[in-house]
């Protein structure tokens, strides 16, 4: 695997990655198409399934693995880094697309669709937190910068949506999000990290200590 060479041109890559953005949102919408409810029509309640790769425990290890991969890349590599500057734009748009989620959680206080209470149910308060999928979210912010940064040079990292895909499906198997939820929370990862690896400097390099931003590697 090969992560070196110059820059990508952002003026370039955004009308792709728009195009992009637009494609798997259609495709997942195309996947999820079933007479139901919601803003699009398409919420319906999936029959529970936490078996195998779906389970619970393999969710939470690829939320874990996901956060591990980006906060230890990042401090072991550093900003000077180019794989490491990615990891660090990664930070950046999972911390922003967490808190930015959280807050829509609050403002919209949809239902789960475990709690029988349908698809068309909003505004119940901060008890409801279906919309968007946060984990979603995550796994998009994550695998966003990196595809943005490197898709010229390694096509294949485009496999990389398979994360998100899979945490879209595996939430909706649980019963924890409905259709538009895993797909609000799949635009808000994607449109955060790209917009992350549009500053020169990532927020995080820019309030801690250099000490951490460097890359522990340069100390051994």
């Amino acid at each position: 695997m090969r992560f070196f060479g110059s820059p990508v041109s952002h003026n370039h890559t955004g009308y792709r990655v728009r195009h992009w953005i637009a494609a798997a949102t259609l495709g997942l919408s195309s996947a999820c198409a079933y007479a139901g409810g919601g803003p699009l029509g398409i919420d319906h309640v999936w029959a529970l399934d936490e078996r195998g790769i779906w389970s619970r425990d393999v969710q939470l290890a690829l939320e874990y693995t996901v956060i591990a991969t980006e906060l230890g890349g990042a401090l072991w590599l550093g900003n000077d880094n180019e794989l490491g500057h990615t990891f660090w734009q990664t930070l950046d748009a999972s911390a922003i697309s967490a808190v930015a989620a959280q807050g829509l959680k609050y403002a919209f206080g949809r239902p789960r669709p475990s709690s029988g209470q349908g698809p068309d149910v909003w505004f119940q308060g901060t008890c409801c937190q279906s919309f968007p999928s946060g984990e979603v979210a995550l796994q998009a912010s994550f695998v966003t910068p990196i595809i943005v940064n490197y898709w010229r040079r390694n096509p294949w990292v485009f496999a990389l949506e398979i994360l998100p895909a899979y945490d879209a499906v595996a939430r909706m198997k649980s019963q924890a999000h409905w259709q538009t939820d895993v797909l609000a929370g799949w635009a808000l990862g994607t449109v955060v990290g790209y917009f992350s690896t549009t500053w020169e400097t990532p927020l995080f390099v820019q309030i801690l200590p250099h000490g951490l931003t460097v890359g522990f590697s340069k100390r051994f």
